[in-house]
């Protein structure tokens, strides 16, 4: 009697369970704003081919912004916000996360046409989209009506992943989330075949690495003598493209620089070089490689899953009327 009920009652906790993820990812749709802001995609559209077209650097600096917020409370634009606790002072995004200003412009325009209705993170979401599009890479729709946090979260966002991180911590991290190694290494090609990093976050690679008194072994020694004088001087500011000869261009050119061990950050590099990779991520790595179309599909299928990461929907929230403030109480 009491081994049926427990065995009833498990089946009856599994089936709640998938009835509230239903739930939440019933609420964000493609059509969300089809009534109430019918023109907000092509509004995007428009401000982000601007902002390329200015800077082309600014397509990576989006898809970034949209993961580094992904990663700390959800996808809530909580990294837009200003103030003392600011996810944009916590050290993965100090002198590093950029393009506020093309957010900030974005959300002007769309208030322009549909005020107090297109919620900072839906602009964000859309944004990133339209930054891999715009770069040579896939489409798709994206699911909307997501709702701005109310918090940033600093702590949080200083456990962001990080370029220095084992692929272990990595895998935990992604994990954390609800994301896979086949995400792991989709979303990290997918940030990384466009834009720079600076000297500060591979310099360590060139040498003493670890210890050892010599650079990376894992790294390609034309590539070490090249970085080396670039980050000379000691100036952690310098940047060099993180995609080797394919620097502002969205394809599978990246993983194809891992095989030869010309991955710029230590976190590329061991997707594939890595004792943990052998029987993780090199296989994902080598089928990429090879088969850009396959790498497209699950970018795709990654961004998706990581833009459905904790939104806030219905009530929750608030749509920010400024993307860098919550909403004053007489606004709410």
């Amino acid at each position: 009697m009491n081994r049926s009920f427990t065995k009833f009652g498990g089946h009856f906790l599994l089936a709640i369970f998938f009835v509230l993820c239903l739930g939440v990812k019933s609420q964000l749709s493609t059509n969300f704003y089809s009534k109430t802001c019918p023109n907000v995609l092509q509004i995007v559209r428009r401000e982000v081919q601007k902002a390329i077209k200015v800077e082309m650097r600014m397509a990576a600096s989006l898809i970034r912004l949209h993961f580094h917020d992904c990663f700390v409370n959800g996808c809530d634009a909580s990294v837009l916000l200003d103030g003392s606790d600011s996810e944009k002072f916590a050290a993965p995004n100090r002198n590093s996360a950029r393009g506020f200003e093309v957010i900030d412009a974005i959300k002007t325009a769309v208030e322009g046409q549909c005020s107090g209705v297109v919620s900072c993170a839906d602009i964000l979401t859309i944004a990133a989209r339209d930054s891999v599009l715009l770069s040579g890479g896939p489409t798709w729709k994206v699911l909307l009506g997501r709702r701005d946090g109310l918090v940033a979260n600093q702590t949080g966002a200083n456990a962001l992943p990080s370029p220095f991180e084992g692929l272990n911590i990595l895998t935990a991290k992604f994990a954390a989330v609800g994301l896979n190694i086949t995400d792991l290494v989709s979303l990290a090609g997918g940030a990384h075949t466009i834009g720079l990093a600076k000297c500060a976050f591979f310099s360590n690679r060139l040498s003493n690495f670890s210890g050892t008194g010599a650079p990376d072994a894992t790294m390609d020694t034309s590539l070490v003598s090249e970085l080396g004088s670039l980050c000379a001087n000691g100036d952690g500011n310098n940047t060099a493209p993180l995609d080797r000869n394919s620097i502002d261009l969205f394809d599978n050119h990246y993983f194809q620089n891992l095989i030869n061990n010309k991955g710029l950050l230590s976190s590329d590099q061991i997707l594939y070089s890595s004792d943990e990779a052998k029987s993780t991520t090199k296989s994902i790595v080598e089928s990429y490689s090879s088969n850009s179309n396959l790498f497209f599909a699950n970018f795709v299928n990654s961004m998706i899953k990581m833009g459905n990461v904790s939104p806030l929907t219905g009530t929750n929230g608030e749509i920010r009327k400024n993307c860098r403030a919550v909403n004053s109480l007489t606004e709410i």
